[in-house]
This record gives C-alpha cells, structure tokens and sequence, in this order.
C-alpha cells in the first residue's frame, strides 16, 4: 500500500512520509493507531508541512516522530490542545504536552508517537528533518546513519 493509498490526496494532506523501514506502510500505521489519529487530526486542523518519520528499530524513544507546523502561535497551541483531548478521548491515554506556554515549540509525547509542532520560523531554526539525517539540505552520510 502506497502513502497515496492509505493517505488519500482528497483529504487535501499535505504529508511527508519519510521510509525508514521496508515494512508495507499499511503495517507501518494501522487504522485507529494512534500515528493515523495523530496524522488525521493535524490535517483537519491545518497544520502545514507534515513529516512522519518511522522510528522503529531506529529509536527507543518512540514508533514514529511527526514534524508540522501553524501558522501562528495561536495555532500551534490549539492544534496542541486538541490533539491531546482527541487522543485522550479515543482511548490512547494522557499525552504530555512541553512548551505550550510560548507555543513556539510544541512537543507532545503520545507514547508510541512524539509530536513536534512549530511555528515556521523556529522549525526552520532547529531543522529536526536535518538532524535525524532527512530534509533537503541533509548531508549524504546523515541520511544513512539515521
């Protein structure tokens, strides 16, 4: 199954799925995960520039990392805030959320999967595509090291 496939272009997503695994991706985020939640609710809400980046096998710290954006600080706190309540709601437990005062940098850790959210010009700063060997100006041996 292609990203295409299990992320329809009629949703109007605007998501990156960056491979780390050989896995289907249809394995990789069933429905009702909390990864398809997770990317499901960052699109009804408009986040911008979504990268979802498989940390199985590559990272204890968590199955996937997902990076976006808002436009404003406005909008990365209440994209923060709902996402929290919809995985609360849906049975995936409290999700601790850091740095929602400033909500410049939001992180938001859902167990399985750890959230990201910035506003444009600190994502850009910090670069975490980057530093996880990913991005466009990603040198050569970082994307193979990660």
């Amino acid at each position: 199954m292609t990203l295409a496939q299990a992320w329809p272009a009629s949703t109007g997503a605007s998501t990156t799925f960056i491979p780390m695994s050989d896995k289907p991706i249809a394995t990789l985020s069933p429905p009702g995960s909390s990864h398809a939640l997770i990317l499901h609710q960052l699109d009804e809400d408009q986040a911008q520039d979504v990268v979802s980046i498989p940390l199985e096998g590559k990272s204890s710290i968590a199955d996937y990392m997902v990076i976006a954006s808002g436009r404003s600080t406005r909008q990365v706190a209440a994209m923060a805030m709902k996402l929290a309540e919809r995985l609360k709601k849906e049975g995936h437990g409290n999700a601790r959320i850091e740095g929602l005062p400033a909500a410049d940098w939001v992180l938001i850790d859902a167990g399985d999967v750890i959230v990201h959210l910035f506003r444009p010009e600190v994502r850009s700063f910090y670069n975490l595509e980057r530093m996880w060997g990913f991005g466009d100006d990603a040198p050569a041996a970082a994307a193979g090291s990660a």
